[in-house]
């Protein structure tokens, strides 16, 4: 599961500057398209990685697919039947993408209540690439927009205690092959999340 993420003040991380400075210069001819960091929300727009022009490129994109014709947003698909659903079948073949977050939010609970609010991220990276899937969506006045979706899988034993689901993480070296080959994606969707990650108190 991952209902909310984090992204950290570019002044301090120099992964993410470098993402945000690509997209100023991208979006500069609309001032009224800013990127967001901080905690990120469903619906908010965000920084994401697609394959174009033969290199990771950082695009906006709003989180989560209009759930027609009702009402909300689905935000996740689980990694593991992605290829089955109607939904994300075709983003699978061609529409992958990357997610980059400096950690994700999960919450504590007891006797079915909500206790702690929690941050997980990496000891090892600041930044972590979660797998995704896009599409292109029309508005009511047939203008469009793209949206993603994070890919989950089974919580290895560093989230367990906090949820049985995590986002997919894209270790380092697997980025490009993530978004240009199909075939190793399909594979990475069944590989476990060995990603170690620590939880703080947020």
């Amino acid at each position: 599961m991952c209902g909310r993420y984090f992204i950290a003040n570019p002044e301090t991380d120099k992964e993410i500057r470098k993402i945000c400075d690509e997209l100023n210069f991208r979006y500069r001819a609309n001032r009224s398209i800013s990127v967001k960091t901080g905690e990120i929300y469903p619906t908010d727009q965000a920084p994401v990685l697609i394959h174009e022009k033969s290199t990771p490129t950082a695009v906006l994109m709003n989180w989560g697919f209009p759930r027609t014709p009702r009402k909300g947003v689905i935000i996740n698909a689980r990694s593991e039947t992605a290829g089955d659903k109607p939904m994300f079948r075709g983003c699978l073949t061609s529409r992958r993408c990357l997610i980059p977050v400096s950690g994700f939010f999960e919450w504590s609970h007891e006797n079915g209540k909500t206790v702690d609010k929690f941050l997980l991220r990496s000891e090892d990276s600041p930044v972590l690439m979660l797998a995704g899937l896009y599409s292109i969506f029309k508005r009511d006045d047939n203008s469009r927009f793209a949206a993603f979706v994070i890919l989950t899988a089974d919580a290895n034993e560093s989230v367990r205690h906090l949820h049985d689901r995590m986002p997919l993480v894209v270790p380092d070296h697997n980025r490009t092959p993530w978004l240009t080959d199909e075939r190793f994606a399909r594979a990475l969707l069944l590989t476990p999340c060995r990603q170690v990650l620590i939880g703080q108190k947020a």
